[in-house]
């Protein structure tokens, strides 16, 4: 069977989580990287050096890193947060090689690739721009805030919302971004911050057309619990809707992925206490915007509220493996069943072009399009 071309979309531990799981299974990967933080050691050396933010890449090539026990040395490495030392106190190990493979090569491109040997990584980490950009929210009261930090620590004002987000400058799209989104068999949009991590990749140039022009099947990891400074009160339709309005389509995604592992009431009381809440599954509301809904047992032992890598690279690769891989060079062409032969909808919800036949006459048929979907969010 042929290997699905898999792209996540994403910044920082949503982007790490589903790459780790994924890298053990047998398919290409391709990390799509945010470009917009601005806080800790990632925006200082932003600010000082003027480079790219090396933190959210530094997590994806830690997550695609290698077993053998050289590279396990090596992620333990990158990972490592210096807590003393003046100038040095707060900065990764792994965001000061990628700053400083960045001066030696010249450019961010070759670093990341030459950090990508140093730890031999299973796939391919790419920033989704390279342009210098601020992200930025309009909140509904009209004032801005400015850069990425100030909006994921906003703890000020909660009650007042964000309208929308923006770039400035605008930002271009990297050309190989493009170009394996127009390659994937399965984009995956999540989980991770909704303001702050996933929807940035949609505001730069070119990024969301693409997506929507891929045929690849697009894929929603609900978060598992809301944010108080970005997404208080939300359910499953709160993200779908933001996720439809950003890549500028009426057209539904293919597939939401939603843990049903229930929560300790002890963990919820201790993330109620934060303004942390789970998320609720609105079913009938998100079916308007998602063609099916799955649901599996996403969440990781412990004591926190976290997405288990495994089960969740699991659940990617069951709906990615019942997609046909996708032909890119011949035009797309729309299945067709037979009607006296179909037992029921298929897994995704893509369109069909029905064929009604009258075999006692042998003439006569029907052409009209179908789109599947399952009241049972398990059952096919």
């Amino acid at each position: 069977m042929p290997r699905k071309n898999i792209v996540v979309v994403g910044g920082g531990t949503g982007n790490h989580t589903t790459l780790s799981g994924l890298r053990a299974l047998n398919c290409n990967l391709t990390a799509v990287v945010a470009m917009t933080d601005s806080g800790g050691s990632s925006g200082r050396l932003r600010e000082e050096l003027g480079h790219l933010p090396p933190g959210d890449l530094r997590q994806c090539l830690m997550a695609l890193s290698g077993d053998e026990a050289s590279s396990g040395l090596m992620r333990r490495l990158f990972d490592y947060r210096f807590s003393a030392g003046e100038g040095l106190s707060g900065h990764n190990f792994g965001n000061l090689l990628l700053a400083a493979l960045t001066e030696v090569t010249g450019d961010t491109i070759t670093a990341i690739e030459q950090a990508g040997r140093i730890l031999g990584i299973k796939g391919v980490v790419l920033p989704v721009t390279l342009t210098k950009a601020a992200l930025c929210a309009r909140l509904e009261d009209g004032s801005d805030l400015i850069g990425e930090s100030t909006i994921d620590s906003r703890s000020e004002n909660l009650d007042v919302a964000i309208d929308y987000i923006y770039l400035d400058p605008k930002a271009y799209a990297y050309p190989p971004v493009l170009d394996a989104i127009a390659e994937a068999d399965a984009i995956v949009l999540g989980p991770g911050d909704i303001y702050t991590s996933v929807l940035p990749n949609l505001l730069v140039e070119d990024v969301a057309e693409a997506i929507k022009e891929s045929r690849a099947v697009k894929i929603h990891v609900c978060n598992l619990m809301t944010k108080p400074n970005e997404s208080a009160g939300f359910r499953t339709s709160n993200f779908l809707a933001l996720l439809t309005e950003y890549m500028g389509t009426r057209q539904p995604l293919d597939f939401l992925l939603f843990n049903n592992t229930p929560i300790s009431s002890r963990l919820v009381a201790r993330y109620a206490a934060e303004g942390q809440h789970p998320v609720l599954l609105d079913e009938a509301e998100s079916l308007t915007m998602v063609g099916r809904i799955v649901q599996r047992p996403l969440l990781a032992p412990g004591v926190f509220v976290r997405h288990d890598p495994t089960a969740l690279a699991s659940a990617i690769m069951e709906i990615a493996a019942a997609v046909p891989v996708a032909t890119h060079d011949a035009p797309q062409e729309t299945p067709v069943l037979d009607c006296d032969d179909w037992s029921g909808p298929p897994l995704t919800s893509i369109p069909y072009r029905v064929q009604a036949v009258q075999h006692e006459t042998g003439a006569g048929h029907l052409d009209a399009t179908l789109t599947v979907r399952s009241d049972d969010p398990d059952g096919g």
